[in-house]
């Protein structure tokens, strides 16, 4: 529908004017009539953890291993059996082989980006990139749309932002992450900023803010801006978050049972879903963390066996333990990577970028348990049943937490952009 009226449109205009109608209502019409503001309503999932693996993980040495596959192909690597009937996953990949039964794995996730920044701007925008725009993270818009549940941050990057493409893009700056700041495997892990400074007690703690709100008004008052009303904000979510003490205990991995935490692996790996799910349970909306390096150009073996295990053991205590706390139905938890890799192995035994076909993982919140999705041919080089697009993934995963996803956001300019362009809810995915 285009914003300027044509000949018919200006000859209804003149009609309706004797009962009142101006031009200028009628333009405002238009353009109301044009932006898709859907009401955004919670769906199945109340929480979204988002494991991105940087660097362009393997489906090959993963989640769709090819045993039959000349060797070339195959690689170096061996496959085991899951709980799934005829379904195999890497070697090193015994833990999440014994869940298989509570995912749903997709080996036909496809784009045409094989550089790691634009392979990162899908995953994590829903959209390819662009020198016009910068769009928005899902974690970003899903804090817009719903806003915190509790004194936690309602997106949280553990252990920091990973990435430009997770920030905010064309909305305020105020539904950045809340980045943690630090690694929760350290040992001296603290959350920043979530501490009164030495000295500080409630009673100056609480003259300090009153006299901080004083001044924020003033400023507001006189000069309106999202640099201002970003500060303002974070402001009071800082504050809101030193001052709860449900807050800082989500924070805190030292409050679980040592034998739960040797479950999810005292590393990176475990430490981090760990948090995730402390977080999910404080009200967190949407938690991206992530863990290792999957750039695997050489020797992938020696490589997987590095980082997979601990991967492994984490994620499936972490899928296990929100089941286990009657979480999972309500929790999403999506695995993803920029792109996959190549299908031949290379000259130095690695293998190389590949966005034509790889493997994302979808737990939880709505989607099937115990699903293979879609698959990739022979050799994993492209897929072969039922390719899923970026488009597609990104509106399903914002359907099950009810948000539409071409409903439009105002972008600079006042331009409606929708939260994702062309994408529609692939039903084949939901529970």
């Amino acid at each position: 529908m285009s914003l300027f009226p044509s000949r018919r449109d200006f000859m209804h205009v003149g009609f309706m004017g004797g009962l009142g109608l101006t031009l200028t209502d009628f333009l405002k019409m238009k353009s109301n009539a044009d932006i898709k503001n859907y009401e955004t309503k919670e769906g199945t999932a109340k929480s979204v953890i988002f494991i991105y693996l940087p660097g362009g993980m393997a489906h090959q040495e993963s989640f769709d291993p090819k045993p039959f596959a000349p060797i070339e192909y195959r690689g170096p690597m061996k496959h085991i059996a899951t709980k799934l009937p005829g379904v195999f996953f890497n070697e090193n990949m015994k833990e999440t082989a014994k869940i298989a039964d509570k995912i749903t794995v997709c080996r036909s996730m496809t784009h045409g980006e094989a550089a790691h920044e634009r392979g990162t701007h899908n995953m994590f925008t829903g959209y390819r990139p662009s020198p016009a725009l910068s769009f928005p993270s899902m974690g970003s818009v899903i804090s817009h749309e719903f806003g915190p549940r509790t004194a936690i941050p309602p997106y949280v990057a553990i252990p920091n932002q990973p990435n430009e493409f997770a920030g905010t893009g064309y909305l305020s700056s105020s539904f950045a992450p809340f980045s943690v700041g630090s690694d929760p495997a350290s040992a001296n892990f603290t959350v920043r900023d979530l501490t009164l400074p030495g000295g500080v007690d409630d009673n100056r703690f609480t003259r300090r803010r009153s006299i901080l709100d004083a001044v924020n008004d003033h400023f507001v008052s006189k000069e309106k801006a999202d640099s201002l009303n970003a500060v303002d904000t974070f402001y009071k979510r800082a504050y809101g978050m030193v001052s709860s003490k449900e807050a800082r205990e989500a924070f805190d991995i030292n409050k679980e049972d040592a034998k739960l935490r040797d479950a999810y692996g005292r590393n990176q790996a475990g430490a981090r879903m760990l948090l995730a799910r402390r977080l999910v349970e404080g009200g967190a909306r949407f938690i991206t963390m992530t863990y290792g390096g999957w750039d695997m150009h050489n020797n992938i073996e020696q490589s997987m066996d590095g980082q997979m295990p601990s991967f492994d053991k984490a994620f499936a205590t972490l899928i296990s333990d929100l089941d286990q706390r009657g979480l999972l139905d309500t929790t999403m938890v999506c695995v993803a990577s920029e792109f996959g890799r190549t299908p031949k192995i290379n000259a130095t035994a690695g293998r190389d970028h590949w966005p034509k076909v790889f493997s994302v993982v979808l737990a939880g919140g709505g989607f099937k348990r115990g699903s293979i999705y879609g698959s990739s041919n022979a050799t994993a080089s492209e897929p072969e049943v039922d390719a899923l697009n970026v488009q597609d993934w990104a509106t399903t995963i914002y359907h099950n937490l009810g948000i539409i996803a071409d409903k439009e956001l105002m972008a600079p300019g006042d331009r409606p952009i929708e939260i994702v362009d062309g994408g529609k809810v692939r039903q084949e995915l939901l529970a």
